[in-house]
């Protein structure tokens, strides 16, 4: 039986860029919801449909803000059921993941279907189903490829349809007549919210990248950045192009309308409008399912990682890609078109769909009031909780507006959920979410689980701009001790030094440090121990470098398996924060645990030969330089010099130097001598041009 986490993973290549990211989220949004639906709409509420699009979006709007703060807190795959289940427990997790992953499946099961409305304009007797199996087939297959190649693919067809789309309503506008909007509030508001209510599955796909957050490059700004674009454009592009609709179609032939891009196309430009908007449709369409079949097939995969689905969906392929997830995906698209009526199913969904979105804003408020420090996004959901419960009470006010039959399969989705869990998932999974922690608060329990879990995140994140941690390794303390030693002794010098200079007492510093370690708090492997604690009137982070060539024997609680294990420590770093920022503490020691982590650590750290090369060991690579300061080289010209008339490169400083068997700290007035090693840290950018001026 798993306990807290079901161990290491194989990870999911990051291959997709920004623009990957936006092409993925729009072309999710703009198919049916465009290209089939205004026609339909326009038969309930006539020439409001563009206010019903607009109203449409409203609900969308805190769920896409809620989804970004999650997805760059927790950039796994698994999108709505990672985000549930971490949040909520394993229970709503199944009920979400379940549901998402069949609600992703038919969305492309129609969006294939959807096609033969505009390939019927030219092969009226062409049957659409053994084609959208083909279809479906091929964009499986080009998924086993990798991301970067389904991804590359997705730009494609994005970029193609926004151009035609960009002509559509460029050259639509000024053909628009008012007179077609007169009566304009006639169907009454009732009927304007209710087809808002029916138009809504247009947008929700823009969320669905959140899915395949483990594999996007810098998701802290990729991805906020790559879905707020893409909402943006499905604002513009229904706003617009459903006005462009109602002002350019006579009413009495645009409601019932299933083709009325092509229609508006037509009386523009004639057959060769109706030939452009048509491509345009079918790239929709095929961009639709492409990125629903990527995303789709990344809930099995979250699943099985967290043994509620078959360890069969865990297997990735030599591409790195989750084979029998995408198998089972395109399987399940194809018995759908061939066994169902995916136009009528699909729109039933959707109600699943908003009710899953209003859970993941409740989701947003419970990972927050959890005070996990651990729980650290790189973007947060502006006017909380405001905008949250804005987005649960509209997800549930739209909801009420749908069919009976809507409500209906929610339900059903439900107790899918529910037996899946109860016969399947909770006798394999014991883990809670992060809602235990508030009721940790009330007295009741708590996950540690989630706050390991969490912490193993941020070792996969990069450190954001204004996090100090090079400076930090450059002002710290070192302690290098050849001869054999206690762990007891090590702290006790640790938290002597720490009380010269910090506001805390020594006695403080050692029972935190000692405690924390011995219990199994401290992050303890690979030969390295990371004791920290948080200080109430500390300026700024400090920390202690400790290097034992001989070994520290200590014994520790392992908190995992709750059994005493000696280890061997060779590198110690003790850390103090300021108790303002537990976020930047935890990335801090996640920073440090990935460097420990590196093959090349513990070989450099071994035979660093001073301080300095101590330190430069716990750097980046790319973010720092070490320069030998000698005649006849590209530095000579830096001898002599004070350090504040050295033109350095923006976004550089001189961290150390290094003379003889001193280290200096250096200042403005510091002069630079022959035979100086100094240490430049800095933007990667920063150091090339630090290598090419001094080193190449």
């Amino acid at each position: 039986m798993s306990t807290q986490n079901p161990g290491q993973p194989q990870r999911l290549k990051k291959s997709l860029k920004l623009f990957d990211v936006y092409a993925l989220a729009t072309g999710t949004t703009l198919s049916a919801g465009f290209f089939l639906l205004p026609g339909i709409a326009a038969m309930n509420v006539g020439p409001a449909i563009t206010l019903s699009y607009l109203i449409a979006v409203l609900p969308l709007i805190p769920a896409t803000f809620s989804i970004v703060e999650l997805t760059t807190a927790m950039p796994k795959a698994g999108g709505v059921y990672y985000f549930l289940d971490r949040s909520m427990g394993p229970l709503l997790g199944t009920v979400g993941g379940i549901g998402t992953w069949l609600a992703l499946v038919l969305k492309v099961a129609f969006a294939l279907i959807g096609m033969g409305v505009y390939i019927g304009l030219f092969v009226p007797n062409l049957p659409i189903i053994p084609v959208a199996i083909a279809i479906a087939i091929a964009i499986g297959v080009l998924n086993l490829f990798g991301a970067d190649t389904s991804g590359k693919f997705q730009i494609f067809l994005v970029v193609v349809l926004l151009l035609i789309l960009v002509g559509f309503m460029g050259t639509g506008i000024p053909e628009i007549k008012l007179s077609h909007f007169s009566g304009y509030f006639d169907a009454g508001s009732g009927s304007i919210i209710s087809t808002a209510a029916m138009v809504y599955i247009s947008y929700v796909g823009i969320t669905k990248v959140a899915s395949l957050s483990e594999e996007v490059e810098n998701p802290e700004r990729n991805l906020p950045l790559g879905i707020f674009l893409a909402l943006g454009t499905a604002i513009l592009v229904y706003g617009i192009g459903t006005a462009v609709m109602v002002g350019v179609i006579p009413m009495d032939k645009f409601a019932g309308d299933l083709s009325p891009v092509a229609t508006v196309a037509g009386s523009i430009f004639g057959k060769a409008g109706i030939i452009a908007v048509s491509v345009a449709a079918l790239l929709a369409f095929i961009s639709v399912a492409n990125a629903g079949t990527m995303s789709a097939s990344r809930y099995p995969l979250a699943m099985s990682r967290d043994f509620m689905m078959p360890s069969m969906f865990r297997k990735l392929s030599k591409n790195g890609m989750p084979l029998n997830a995408i198998i089972v995906t395109v399987a399940s698209v194809v018995l759908i078109l061939l066994l169902l009526d995916t136009s009528k199913i699909v729109k039933i969904a959707s109600a699943f769909q908003l009710l899953m979105f209003s859970f993941v804003c409740i989701a947003v408020i419970v990972m927050r009031e959890s005070k996990i420090d651990s729980y650290d996004p790189g973007y947060r959901s502006p006017l909380y909780p405001w905008m949250q419960i804005f987005g649960v009470l509209s997800s549930l006010w739209l909801l009420s507006n749908m069919s009976i039959w809507t409500k209906i399969f929610t339900v059903v989705m439900f107790v899918i959920g529910i037996v899946w869990y109860k016969f399947y998932v909770r006798n394999k999974v014991v883990r809670s979410g992060a809602i235990y922690h508030i009721f940790e608060k009330l007295g009741q329990s708590r996950s540690e689980g989630l706050d390991r879990e969490l912490r193993g995140i941020l070792k996969e994140k990069d450190l954001r701009k204004d996090d100090p941690f090079d400076q930090l390794v450059a002002r710290s303390h070192v302690i290098d001790v050849s001869a054999e030693i206690s762990f007891e002794d090590i702290v006790e010098r640790v938290s002597t030094l720490f009380a010269h200079f910090v506001p805390e007492s020594y006695d403080n510093l050692y029972r935190q440090f000692f405690e924390g370690t011995v219990v199994g708090v401290t992050p303890v492997a690979h030969g390295a121990a990371l004791p920290h604690s948080r200080v109430a009137g500390l300026g700024q982070m400090e920390m202690v470098m400790v290097r034992s060539k001989s070994g520290v024997h200590i014994k520790i609680n392992n908190p995992a398996t709750d059994k005493e294990e000696e280890q061997t420590l060779y590198a110690i770093f003790f850390l103090l924060s300021p108790l303002d920022n537990p976020t930047q503490h935890v990335r801090m020691l996640a920073q440090v645990a990935r460097q420990i982590e590196n093959e090349n650590f513990m070989d450099d750290w071994t035979i660093a030969e001073d301080e300095q090369q101590l330190k430069e060991s716990l750097l980046h690579n790319e973010r720092f330089h070490s320069i030998y300061i000698r005649k006849n080289t590209p530095t000579e010209q830096l001898i002599g010099k004070p350090l504040s008339a050295i033109n350095m490169p923006q976004g550089s400083l001189v961290a150390l130097i290094r003379r003889g068997e001193q280290t200096i700290i250096p200042r403005g007035s510091t002069i630079i001598q022959e035979n100086d090693r100094i240490t430049v840290i800095g933007e990667p950018s920063s150091m090339k041009e630090i290598h090419k001026k001094y080193i190449s």
